[in-house]
């Protein structure tokens, strides 16, 4: 019998109706309920004297809050943003740290494949689908675009990456330079565009690659070693799992700092 190497798509393990719950929606459903009765359990204590784990929490928050200030530059928009990338690194991370748990990827069901008996998990970490690195992904680059225009404006951020606005300001000083450097910034914004769905993809897939790579680095080592040999890597796969959570959410806190940074109009220098 060996333990088989996690496939890059999610096993299913049972239908609900028409909706197929896999391994990995297990445990990022696990995820999201200890982040929402953490969050519960320490709203409700907030009137209280606080305890040591209220106090973990606040020390913690404020560490976040320090370094998101590096970020914004601004505590206000540090407290603005918090919690949506506050959200994403709670989630990421126990949902990184709940795949070393026993019995992450070692209880399943034996079947045979290909003349080897290979063990299908129940529970699989949540970071090594990609359906689910993307969706937050595009949920976190989505978000900063829809804060970015409340924040600025809709025409003034669609200016960003459609410049016709100052085309037509060039246009109307008949400076060749002017006109010129407007038909560049044009091309510019055409390729701002492309690099959006380029951050989605680089969100996405960075997370995915990491955890997936040390849930197959685990698995390899865990078939062919002693039990206590895997216990280096596990520890290091607890220091990635962090760094990806930190990672992930620092670059979210960048996008929706940059989209609510008003920039001047390109012709307001001509």
């Amino acid at each position: 019998m060996l333990y088989a190497l996690p496939p890059l798509a999610a096993e299913p393990i049972f239908q609900l109706g028409s909706f197929t719950i896999t391994n990995t929606y297990i445990n990022s459903s696990i995820a999201l309920v200890l982040v929402l009765i953490a969050g519960l359990v320490l709203r409700n204590k907030s009137s209280e004297l606080p305890g040591k784990a209220q106090n973990l929490a606040e020390s913690i928050f404020e560490t976040l809050l320090t370094y998101a200030d590096r970020i914004t530059r601004d505590r206000e928009k540090s407290i603005r943003f918090f919690p949506i990338v506050g959200s994403l690194f709670f989630f990421i991370l126990i949902s990184n740290w709940m795949g070393l748990l026993p019995g992450i990827g070692s209880i399943g069901v034996w079947q045979a494949h290909g003349g080897a008996i290979e063990l299908i998990p129940l529970f699989r970490p949540a970071n090594t689908d990609l359906n689910m690195t993307l969706a937050m992904a595009v949920l976190g680059v989505s978000l900063s675009h829809i804060v970015g225009i409340f924040t600025i404006g809709f025409f003034k951020y669609a200016n960003r990456f459609i410049k016709i606005g100052d085309i037509w300001h060039a246009a109307k000083s008949l400076k060749p330079i002017a006109i010129m450097t407007a038909v560049i910034e044009f091309f510019v914004g055409l390729i701002e565009i492309i690099s959006e769905f380029a951050k989605v993809a680089s969100l996405s897939l960075r997370l995915f690659g990491n955890i997936f790579a040390g849930e197959v680095l685990l698995t390899v080592i865990a078939g062919i070693l002693a039990f206590a040999v895997p216990l280096p890597f596990m520890f290091l796969e607890l220091l990635v799992g962090l760094i990806q959570a930190i990672v992930f959410s620092m670059l979210v806190l960048v996008y929706l700092t940059v989209a609510t940074t008003e920039i001047a109009p390109a012709h307001a220098s001509h």
